[in-house]
């Protein structure tokens, strides 16, 4: 399958690789697109909540990032919590036609992400969270091009 795309500055874009025809898989319209991340986030927040996930934090990532569209980091309480609730997050994907996630980490439990595409969550630990501190990095304010820090 060939799709021929025409990009400006600030637009997301999906790659799609497929053999033959698929049909619907790409979104009619960018507000579309948009608004099946927003809803897909919608669900992770309602799932984490669910497994009593500590210390939600969302990062819109549209703009920073070919990664996806939003960034989700959560704290559990200890290795076993941080697995439910990934595995609680990836059935509830699953239930609702979201696909099957790529994760990594489950083994361990002190860092599991889960990347559905449009959505990256971090289950962490709360001692490995506060090590990494990623979402310090991803919230930080945009540099304007051309600006140089001394």
């Amino acid at each position: 399958m060939h799709v021929a795309v025409t990009w400006t500055k600030g637009q997301t874009l999906t790659t799609v690789h497929a053999k033959g025809k698929v049909p619907g898989i790409l979104p009619q319209s960018l507000e579309r697109g948009a608004d099946a991340a927003a809803r897909a986030l919608e669900l992770v927040l309602a799932s984490l909540e669910d497994s009593k996930a500590e210390d939600i934090v969302s990062i819109n990532i549209v703009g920073k990032s070919a990664l996806g569209d939003y960034m989700v980091v959560v704290s559990g309480r200890s290795t076993r919590h941080v697995m439910a609730i990934a595995d609680h997050l990836m059935k509830d994907l699953k239930d609702e036609g979201l696909g099957t996630a790529r994760v990594e980490g489950l083994e361990t439990g002190d860092w599991v992400l889960i990347d559905t595409g449009d959505i990256i969550i971090h289950v962490f630990r709360p001692e490995v969270r506060e090590f990494y501190n990623i979402e310090k990095m991803w919230a930080a304010p945009d540099i304007e091009e051309g600006t140089l820090l001394h």
